[in-house]
């Protein structure tokens, strides 16, 4: 199961880094990483994914314009500020309660319910700068987590059962709104760097339900 582990660090290391996206406006040292070669290889890496690649290449052009910018921490704060935090009905909420269940309409995800998850497994929820459960950023921390744990199964029917529950959670807890979260950004980041990253979220969350449902998945290496 070697390959596999290793895919599964690269998928958690993926959702924490979209995490860290939402939760707060970036800094000047986190801004210049993104001049760095490294990140934009990895982003072309991505982009090497077909279903991956329109989103990957959009996010690129955004870090390009950023890199010749004079002040793009300025642009981006301004941005994170408009499109979360202020107080008017610009502002897009980043929390699963705000949305209809699209796959159900019936059920509403509630912070509650991603805390009872959370404690089901053992994990504290470490609420990124005191957001509620079902902020984002803390469901996305929460799965990689998930997954990392799953590294830690060694016989194949607990492997497969730990897959089946990481897709039905991405169904049930992401996906469910995130069609929406992304209409709503598309619709509002006019420089598009948020709206870029949330279409590269959407697309590799579907391409991750894909993978996880893969019933040659869980026999990689085994």
């Amino acid at each position: 199961m070697i390959d596999l582990k290793a895919f599964n660090d690269k998928r958690a290391e993926i959702y924490w880094w979209i995490a860290s996206i939402f939760i707060k406006e970036l800094s000047e040292a986190e801004l210049e990483q993104y001049r760095s070669s490294e990140i934009k290889t990895f982003i072309e890496s991505l982009g090497d994914v077909p279903v991956l690649t329109e989103p990957s290449d959009d996010l690129l052009k955004c870090i390009n314009k950023i890199c010749h910018m004079d002040d793009p921490q300025l642009q981006l704060s301004s941005d994170f500020s408009d499109l979360f935090l202020s107080s008017d009905k610009r502002s897009i909420s980043a929390c699963a309660s705000s949305y209809q269940n699209m796959a159900n309409p019936a059920h509403k995800v509630s912070a509650q319910e991603i805390i009872n998850i959370m404690q089901s497994h053992n994990i504290t929820l470490d609420q990124i700068h005191n957001e509620p459960a079902d902020h984002i950023s803390n469901i996305l921390d929460f799965l990689g987590n998930l997954i990392i744990r799953s590294n830690e199964l060694e016989q194949r029917p607990h492997l497969e059962s730990a897959l089946k529950e990481q897709e039905t959670f991405i169904r049930s807890y992401l996906l469910s709104w995130m069609y929406d979260f992304k209409e709503q950004i598309n619709a509002k980041d006019q420089f598009g760097f948020y709206a870029a990253f949330t279409r590269l979220l959407v697309s590799f969350l579907e391409l991750d339900c894909e993978y996880l449902a893969s019933p040659d998945t869980a026999n990689r290496n085994s």
